[in-house]
Parts: C-alpha cells; sequence; structure tokens
C-alpha cells in the first residue's frame, strides 16, 4: 500500500488539469497585467476571464471578487476593514473559528477597537441560535464572522438563517468559508451575506491564491497599500498562475461536485461504521459523525487514552497514513487544538481528524482502519 493522505483539510493534492491550465502562463504569458503593451494586456485578459469563471460559478458579479493571497489575507481584509469603515464597535464570533477569525478579532479586541463577544455553543459544538439574536439585539454596529464548515470537527452553519438574522439586525455577516468552498453551492445572489472567503489548495488548486467576495453594497478601502491592482483594493502584482489555477479547480469540483460528494461520503460513512463496531471507547469528536450536519470531506476522531497518546500521530505516520489533530490543550501554553478544548474534549484522549478527498479510495479507508485497530491492541 502506497502512503495515504488524509489531511484534505490542510491542504489537497493539485489536480493534474489544473497543472496543465497553469503550465502556458508560467512558459510564456509572463507580462505584467499592469502594463500597457500587448504583453500585460494578454495577462490581464487572462485575469478577468478568470475572475469572470469564478463569479459565474458563484452567481455574482465580478466586480465583486477580489484576488488576494489566500484565506487568511482575505479573513483579515474583512474583519479589518469592516471594523475601521463601517465604524463597527461590537464583534460576535465563536471560540471555534480559524485563528486567521479568532486571532484578529482578538487583536482589534486588544487594541481597544471593539467589545469582541463569543456566542453560546451546544454540547456538539453547534452554534446557539438564540444567543446570537440576544447578542445582536443587545448590540448595534456589529460584525459577526462565523465560520460555513469547521475545520477540525466540521460542523456546519446554516447560513441562511444566520444572515437573516444579520439583516434583521442591521450586522455585518462575514463567513470564512474555506472548507466548504467547492464541496457545496454558493449562491450568492441567494445568501445574506457581505464578505466570503476561499482559498485554491482547498480544492484541489494552487497554494497562495484566494479570493475574497465583498458585497457591492459594501464599500471598504485597501488593506494592503502599493499598488492600483484589483481595482484599488489590493496592492501587489497578482498572482496570475494562481488566479489562472484558483480559477480551472473550481471549475473542475463544480462540474463534479454531486458525483465526488458521494464518493467522499460513502468513504466517510464506511469509516465511521468500521471505526464504531470494531474498536471500543470510540467518540466522535463535535457532530463530525453526523452526515447531515458535519462536513462530508472531515470526520474528527477521539480515542481512548492510553500512555502512547503523544505517540498517536507518529505511529500513523510510520504506517504510512497522513492525518492531523492532535489532543484538547492541558494549559494555555500548550500547543493543542483549542477548538477540542472548547468542546471540553480530554486532553488525555488523542484525537486525530482524517479529511478526504476525491483521490481516497475504499481500499486506503479499510487499511487506515485495520491499522488503528492494530495500533490501538498494542497500546491498550
Amino acid at each position: 500500500m502506497n502512503r495515504i493522505y488524509l489531511d484534505n483539510a490542510a491542504t489537497t493534492p493539485m489536480d493534474r488539469a489544473v497543472i496543465d491550465a497553469m503550465l502556458p502562463m508560467m512558459e510564456s504569458s509572463f507580462g505584467n497585467p499592469s502594463s500597457i503593451h500587448t504583453h500585460g494586456r494578454e495577462v490581464r485578459n487572462t485575469i478577468e476571464r478568470a475572475r469572470k469563471s469564478i463569479a459565474g460559478l458563484l452567481n455574482t458579479s465580478p466586480a465583486e471578487i477580489f484576488f488576494t493571497s489566500g484565506g487568511t489575507e482575505a479573513d483579515n481584509t474583512a474583519i479589518v476593514r469592516s471594523i475601521e469603515d463601517f465604524g463597527i464597535t461590537h464583534a460576535i464570533t465563536s471560540r471555534l473559528e480559524h485563528h486567521a477569525v479568532l486571532h484578529t478579532l482578538e487583536y482589534m479586541a486588544k487594541k481597544g477597537k471593539i467589545k469582541l463577544s463569543y456566542v453560546e455553543l451546544d454540547d456538539k459544538g453547534h452554534i446557539d441560535l438564540t444567543h446570537l439574536e440576544v447578542l445582536l439585539r443587545d448590540n448595534p454596529k456589529t460584525l459577526v464572522s462565523l465560520m460555513h464548515g469547521n475545520n477540525e470537527i466540521g460542523n456546519l452553519l446554516d447560513l441562511n438563517v444566520v444572515g437573516q438574522l444579520c439583516e434583521d439586525y442591521v450586522a455585518i455577516f462575514h463567513s470564512d468559508t474555506v472548507q466548504t468552498m467547492a464541496h457545496y453551492r454558493h449562491d450568492l445572489q441567494q445568501l445574506k451575506i457581505d464578505f466570503l472567503v476561499g482559498a485554491a489548495h482547498k480544492f484541489h488548486g494552487p497554494k497562495g491564491i484566494g479570493f475574497l467576495y465583498i458585497n457591492a453594497k459594501n464599500k471598504i478601502t485597501p488593506f494592503i497599500h502599493g499598488g492600483s491592482q484589483e481595482r484599488n483594493m489590493r496592492g501587489g502584482t497578482e498572482n496570475v498562475y494562481g488566479i489562472v489555477g484558483l480559477a480551472k479547480a473550481l471549475e473542475i469540483a463544480y462540474s463534479g461536485m454531486d458525483e465526488h460528494r458521494k464518493h467522499v461520503e460513502a468513504l466517510k460513512a464506511r469509516m465511521i461504521h468500521r471505526l464504531s463496531t470494531e474498536l471500543d471507547g470510540i467518540e466522535f469528536n463535535g457532530d463530525s459523525a453526523n452526515l447531515e450536519r458535519s462536513l462530508y470531506t472531515v470526520l474528527n476522531v477521539s480515542f481512548p487514552p492510553s500512555e502512547e497518546a503523544d505517540m498517536f500521530l507518529f505511529n500513523l505516520d510510520i504506517n504510512k497514513i497522513s492525518a492531523s489533530g492532535g489532543s484538547a490543550c492541558t494549559s494555555g501554553s500548550d500547543i493543542g487544538s483549542h477548538v477540542l478544548t472548547a468542546l471540553n474534549v480530554s486532553p488525555e484522549r488523542p484525537s486525530v481528524r482524517f479529511s478526504f478527498s476525491k483521490y481516497n479510495t475504499v481500499e486506503e479507508i479499510d487499511y487506515v482502519v485495520d491499522k488503528l485497530v492494530s495500533i490501538l491492541k498494542v497500546t491498550a
């Protein structure tokens, strides 16, 4: 068995068709898109075709799509510029958000720019919508930043419900959709959302490129200064190769989304079934075992406590299995999972996030479960 990659929530292997789309840009289309000569104009046209393609898939205007270096920059831009430009004095988030959101909001709160509130969670890690409404009702000029799909436990947020609440209370709504982009369809004509984020390397595109959707009703100033690129919204020469790869990857994902979802969801269901029936003491963190309320690409498994807990991921690695995870933090200084800590998962239990893609197979899932059974028998 070749090495098995089950860490697709971290990054995905590039699709060969994406590489093929990028190569001509690397080999011959080298002009600076800001130049007015033929070389530059050709590349500028390529960028705008990519922007139009992405906008079409998301059912929005190309004028609302802005290219960034990835999801982190896009999140930072939406959060910081909203607070600065809209006079935001209060922000709502959850303790389960990606650090691109949490650390940015915490920084803005530390600087005295905002008051920061954390919405309550149920025992599975889902947002308490009643508490969210209370926070919105009691705090005007609010920014809500809640992710669509959690990158560690896979919990899904109902964007329609939260978007409606934000509209009802005149709040700005930003969602980190990095984990769900290209795995679910986002219709931006229907969603009541102000800012939305994507990163190509999460759906078989290149690293170092992403985008930020900015609803046309929102006028913000640049987060990165230094040039008039991206219609004066982001300084810096565009990552042309990345933009082409991003657009191609999104096109491929949308064209095969239903088929890929069926395949990947079956892999996840098989792993849940086999782990539940063949291993004692298994728990699933958050709602990741609920196929209706979690990402079909993510399964977070909590294993029984053992003296070898710190070596669990290493044992997987030497058995040719690449996954990620760890335990909850035991103290504020530990480098552990802030998500599992917020859910009160025991730090004595090793937890592993398995995340799947269209390239994984049933044979790989069976191999991984067989190895987990053997590892746990040894460490029991």
